[in-house]
């Protein structure tokens, strides 16, 4: 290996370092989101750990074909050490800043999309409600009002029916009671609806 890949693959591995310091306190600011559940803690674990390992060895295989040597594992504690001296501080307080910026367009938008789209079909959903209850109770009234003369006269004609006729509609299921039912019905889903 030439000085010139060497000093290439060095600074490589430092730049590596760093990123995974940057890499470490990402998954770090998010790991509170499933370190509760065991099983996806050490699942993600896993994945951070093997896709960041990858990510180094693509870089240490740009730099000099995957060779590895102790000065390579140094030149990455290196970077990482730079990092946490010089920038995870500031690296710490920018992430949060980013998160809380897109954490308040996430609510602004979420706002608009309330205000623009939720509200106005929440209000037409219940304008429309309110339009079939109110055609519900003119059509009922109006059932209502027209068949109440007939229910009187009905009432009216079957007092003054003789008694065997009576007797004959009473075992035949009359005529009467079964206006009568359908009346009442009526009247009790109009109480239900102007309720």
């Amino acid at each position: 290996m030439t000085l010139n890949v060497q000093f290439i693959t060095m600074v490589s591995m430092v730049i590596g370092g760093f990123y995974l310091g940057i890499a470490h306190d990402t998954y770090e600011r998010f790991a509170y989101l499933w370190r509760r559940k065991r099983f996806f803690a050490y699942l993600f674990a896993i994945v951070f750990w093997i896709s960041q390992a990858s990510i180094v060895f693509i870089l240490l295989y740009r730099a000099n074909y995957g060779e590895l040597r102790v000065y390579i594992f140094l030149a990455c504690l290196l970077g990482f050490s730079i990092y946490q001296l010089f920038a995870a501080n500031l690296y710490r307080k920018l992430l949060n800043g980013i998160l809380m910026i897109l954490r308040k367009i996430f609510t602004f938008l979420l706002t608009i999309f309330k205000v623009v789209v939720i509200y106005p079909l929440h209000l037409l959903i219940r304008i429309l409600f309110a339009i079939l209850k109110m055609a519900g109770n003119i059509v009922l009234s109006l059932i209502n009002f027209l068949l109440l003369p007939f229910i009187m006269v009905a009432k009216l004609l079957y007092r003054l029916l003789p008694k065997k006729i009576k007797k004959y509609f009473d075992k035949k299921s009359s005529f009467y009671s079964i206006i009568e039912f359908i009346y009442s019905k009526l009247r009790s889903l109009m109480s239900f609806l102007r309720r």
